[in-house]
């Protein structure tokens, strides 16, 4: 009986024995697991897909700034970062075809560049909480993605490239002196074309100007606008119309033919053939955007976060273009940024 007793002690601390060690090791493997859980949420690859709206260099500069801008904080392509990127080529079908393949795929954030490609996202992203950082937008408020106070109070966000239309009209004044009718070409579905084009009509008669504008729906309408807008005035000055500008090679080439200058928004615009501008730098402008998006997916509240722009300013000249027209430029304007029309051969070269 005896021996029975202790047999069964010792089954029992055996037993015992065994059990405390698979209590250990099971929470041993519990810690490795959740140890694996942090590192796999620390290791996480983002995904974000980038929507531009046009194909034109303006454009592209912003989505490269963006680019480094997610970079130098901490979001690197091929280490914790996924990039789709897809261009609509103006077209506001494709826009939206391309926003709700980003919504189904469940990208962790959308970068909409330029206006359309912005309204087009967050009506996609909105019920699906997406957060849309934009950049290259006029007018949030015009558009409906910001409220007077610059805040959305929704899941969008960004930067605005609004120009400094005063400074620009009272440069068109200074180079050509004697010029009674600025032209403005412009998308008949920009937003921000139809609210700049609104500051302007304030702005000109105090530089002595009227005020001559004509809408496109599309790209293709564009040839015959402007030489219906060529007929009645004596400059053309180009805002930050994507359509337009996506086809600003052949607005140009008929303005030099009836010796006619047209002046840009941002020096890319100067090496097509513009005259002068007072530049927006649209890689700084990518940046802030870029840093912007990097925040949201840190964990900032894009709800509360105003949209932010920036405000150095560059005057700038081309001055092949003005030869090319017989202005001179004047003294007051010796500090400008010199640049030139840019060749075929230089745009081969460049690539």
């Amino acid at each position: 009986m005896k021996k029975q007793l202790k047999k069964l002690g010792l089954s029992l601390c055996l037993l015992a024995s065994l059990g405390l060690v698979a209590g250990c090791s099971n929470s041993n493997n519990s810690g490795n697991n959740d140890q694996q859980s942090n590192n796999e949420g620390e290791n996480k690859t983002i995904t974000v897909g980038i929507l531009q709206f046009a194909n034109h260099p303006s454009l592209d500069n912003c989505r490269e700034g963006f680019i480094a801008g997610l970079a130098e904080n901490g979001f690197v392509e091929g280490e914790n970062l996924t990039l789709k990127y897809d261009n609509a080529l103006s077209d506001t079908g494709n826009t939206g075809l391309i926003a709700n393949q980003y919504v189904s795929g469940n990208v962790d954030l959308i970068c909409a560049i330029a206006t359309p490609a912005a309204q087009a996202a967050f009506n996609a992203a909105e019920t699906k909480e997406i957060p849309v950082v934009y950049t290259a937008i006029s007018d949030p408020i015009a558009a409906n993605l910001a409220d007077e106070t610059g805040v959305s109070g929704k899941n969008v966000t960004g930067t605005s490239d609004q120009l400094p239309l005063e400074k620009q009209v009272a440069m068109i004044r200074e180079l050509l002196p004697e010029a009674k009718t600025i032209g403005i070409l412009y998308s008949t579905s920009e937003d921000n074309s139809i609210s700049q084009i609104e500051q302007l009509k304030e702005i000109v008669p105090q530089y002595g100007f009227t005020l001559e504008t004509v809408g496109v729906n599309a790209q293709a309408d564009v040839p015959m606008a402007v030489d219906n807008l060529l007929a009645k005035v004596d400059c053309i000055n180009n805002l930050t119309d994507n359509t337009v500008v996506s086809a600003l090679g052949i607005i140009i080439e008929k303005a030099n033919e009836k010796k006619i200058p047209v002046f840009g928004s941002e020096e890319e615009q100067l090496k097509s053939g513009c005259v002068a501008s007072e530049s927006i730098d649209y890689v700084a402008l990518g940046k802030k955007t870029g840093e912007m998006a990097a925040k949201v997916l840190n964990g900032a509240d894009i709800t509360t976060m105003p949209y932010e722009t920036i405000s150095d300013f560059e005057e700038v000249i081309n001055e092949t273009a003005l030869d090319l027209l017989g202005i001179t430029k004047p003294e007051s304007m010796t500090s400008a940024r010199v640049v030139n029309t840019e060749t075929k051969e230089d745009k081969e070269a460049a690539e």
